[in-house]
């Protein structure tokens, strides 16, 4: 777990100091000092935060011995934002009421509860032991209802090289493919540095994601063989890059 929270804090930091520094530069200016790349490294880091409480706990999810998890929608909120403040050091900000940060906040606050909430009964169905709620299930279903939630104003999604794509809804458009083969894959790119740029009437930001020890029960060694959930196993290594979060936010968004 130590690992994984040092990752996405390594991640975290220097999105959230070019974050503050543009904030600074806009207040000095007298624009707005919420910028579109400081809701989309809050979001980003907030979905992961909550993703890596799902894979901490993954043993105990698939425990058919044990009914009640105590994994309720408050302690997953809890503890995301716990995994927040060591990734972004600092706590989640509270944003001015009304504003497109506090709206994509409670959206995405309220997807991560509601998608804990929906999913309980089978997280508690004792007796089942491997229960498919892994991660990355967790993340599509939060990232699809904080979508909707954001009525079209921000969009986020999960996604992938082509070659690493098992779930075709996570497929990369043209302008994600271009990022993974453009900059993710560049032997001098920083690792773990999210890429955005302005994309007809959308700001658009990806950041990369790399395989940790846990996503390698599904996607390591030895590849073609069947993993848990019956896919292939890809023979992927630690640190290799294996997809990343995409989100747009529209430029009239405020």
């Amino acid at each position: 777990m130590l690992k994984e929270i040092e990752t996405l804090r390594r991640s975290a930091v220097p999105l959230i100091l070019t974050v503050i520094a543009l904030a600074g530069a806009t207040a000095a200016t007298g624009v707005a000092a919420e910028t579109h790349e400081e809701v989309a490294a809050e979001m980003t880091t907030l979905l992961r935060s909550a993703r890596l409480v799902i894979s901490d706990n993954q043993a105990l999810i698939n425990d058919a011995d044990i009914g009640d998890k105590a994994l309720s929608a408050d302690k997953v909120l809890a503890t995301a934002r716990e995994n927040y403040k060591k990734a972004a050091g600092k706590p989640l900000s509270t944003p001015a009421p009304g504003s497109l940060s506090a709206r994509a906040q409670k959206a995405m606050l309220d997807s991560i509860s509601e998608v804990m909430v929906k999913n309980q009964a089978l997280i508690n169905e004792k007796g089942k032991g491997f229960k498919g709620f892994l991660p990355a299930v967790f993340a599509r279903q939060v990232a699809e209802c904080f979508t909707t939630k954001m009525g079209g104003l921000i969009a986020v999604k999960l996604t992938a090289p082509k070659e690493l794509i098992r779930n075709r809804a996570n497929r990369p458009d043209e302008w994600e493919h271009a990022v993974f083969q453009q900059q993710f894959a560049k032997a001098d790119y920083v690792k773990g540095k999210a890429f955005s740029q302005t994309v007809g009437d959308s700001f658009r930001y990806m950041i990369p994601e790399y395989y940790g020890a846990t996503c390698l029960q599904c996607h390591g060694e030895a590849r073609g063989e069947r993993d848990i959930t019956g896919g292939m196993k890809e023979g992927m290594k630690l640190g290799d890059l294996g997809g990343a979060i995409s989100l747009s936010i529209k430029q009239s968004a405020k």
